[in-house]
């Protein structure tokens, strides 16, 4: 007997399966030389920070499909801080682990 799949293991199953599918159809739909046209490309390029950027906010400020402002959001802040200042990457991610423990400790 098969144990059941969680929905959240299906969703990103089908999102996955749907990314390689409309990866393989932009060749195919081309063909071989092909280039979309410089708007297409253009957009392209600048679609995934801002989506990257809402995905982060949402799953900071979001929780239980409610709204709440908790220490993540002041890590959130950190962070922001940090690549705003072009700190490392490395230096981010502990910038943001260090204000929300913080942020936790005092709450």
């Amino acid at each position: 007997m098969m144990g059941s799949i969680s929905d959240a293991s299906l969703t990103i199953l089908i999102l996955a399966s749907a990314s390689y599918g409309l990866k393989a159809a932009g060749p195919l739909a081309l063909g071989g030389d092909r280039q979309p046209p410089p708007v297409v490309q253009r957009l392209a390029l600048l679609l995934p920070v801002p989506l990257l950027a809402a995905m982060v906010v949402s799953a900071t400020v979001i929780s239980a499909g409610t709204w709440s402002f908790d220490a993540r959001l002041v890590g959130l802040a950190a962070a922001a801080v940090a690549l705003w200042r072009k700190m490392p990457f490395v230096v981010v991610v502990i910038a943001a682990a260090a204000a929300t423990a913080a942020t936790r400790a005092v709450l």
